[in-house]
């Protein structure tokens, strides 16, 4: 596969690996920041793709967001250090505060949990969405010195009716990430 992308998404239930183009491989992560870490890194180290995209689904902090957006920067929103660091640090390596992909405009918030309820820390850092697996997916590409990129497909407003609004609308974004998709593969070849 060297050369090709990588997509990387956390479930079936996000993206169906029929539709993806003979040029790019789709491997499901499992959910959370440890699972998505352990799969990005035996997939870098196997395929050794050119590109890596992470698809998923995220719930809205920011709530001018909707339908498919793409990533620019993903963070640490439950690395809680503190005193040895602020919040969403990772004490003794503040240069993987902020992992940037240089596209997109958004900022993601990672965490191992499900976001139900407003957290101010979110809307204080500039958070516009979360999700549970980028920043660990981002971290093992910057490591590895690969480039990625991340769309996330809006499916609730990270509130009490998120669990319902994200099984309604987990498969809802396929369609417009292929098209995007396209696009990249496009650019890549």
């Amino acid at each position: 596969m060297s050369g090709k992308i990588l997509v990387l998404t956390a479930i079936d239930d996000e993206l169906d690996k029929a539709r993806a183009p003979d040029n790019v491989e789709i491997i499901y992560t499992g959910v959370g920041k440890v699972n998505a870490a352990s799969a990005a890194t035996l997939a870098l180290l196997v395929l050794r793709p050119k590109l890596v995209v992470n698809y998923g689904t995220a719930g809205k902090i920011h709530k001018m967001h909707s339908g498919l957006v793409e990533v620019a920067h993903a963070v640490q929103r439950d690395m809680m250090a503190m005193p040895l660091a602020p919040r969403g640090r990772t004490p003794f390596s503040p240069e993987i505060d902020r992992l940037s992909s240089g596209h997109g405009s958004v900022t993601c918030g990672t965490g191992d949990s499900f976001v139900t309820a407003v957290d101010p820390w979110l809307v204080e850092n500039n958070i516009d969405i979360v999700d549970m697996e980028l920043y660990a997916i981002a971290h093992v590409c910057v490591r590895h010195s690969l480039p990625w990129r991340a769309f996330k497909f809006i499916t609730d407003e990270a509130d009490g009716n998120a669990a319902d609004h994200w099984n309604e609308n987990v498969a809802s974004g396929q369609d417009l990430f292929w098209d995007e998709m396209s696009a990249i593969v496009k650019g890549v070849q």
